[in-house]
């Protein structure tokens, strides 16, 4: 399987004068966060709220600034979440995914809303 990835739009709700961030983002469902780079986190002005101990692929544990919210964007789909300030490049984890009801297509290379709720996201509750 190669890698997904999906075309984004990240905005900082809290700052609407700032234009949105329009970017390829790697879907990791290893990952359960968003993650940012630092230079995304400051061109959208996210101030850092807290800080937070990740584990990462290779078993080592570190800090890093927790900033939030920032407003996800795919296709007709948008959620609001937090993100871990970390890496070079932006990943898409698992809560955002679940959040916007997407579905990771491996043989077809692709990332699509759900097509069994194409018009609004699903969520489930029990």
């Amino acid at each position: 399987m190669g890698h997904l990835f999906a075309e984004i739009s990240l905005s900082n709700p809290r700052k609407t004068e700032l234009k949105p961030i329009s970017i390829s983002a790697l879907a990791d469902t290893g990952a359960l966060m968003l993650c940012i780079p630092e230079h995304i986190a400051l061109q959208l002005d996210l101030q850092a709220e807290s800080q937070r101990e990740v584990t990462v692929a290779d078993g080592r544990c570190m800090n890093v600034p927790y900033v939030g919210p920032i407003k996800v964007t795919f296709e007709n789909r948008m959620c609001y979440v937090g993100a871990l300030v970390m890496g070079d490049e932006v990943l898409l984890g698992a809560v955002p995914m679940e959040d916007m009801d997407l579905i990771l297509s491996p043989s077809r290379q692709a990332i699509t809303v759900n097509p069994s709720s194409p018009n609004i996201p699903h969520a489930r509750v029990k």
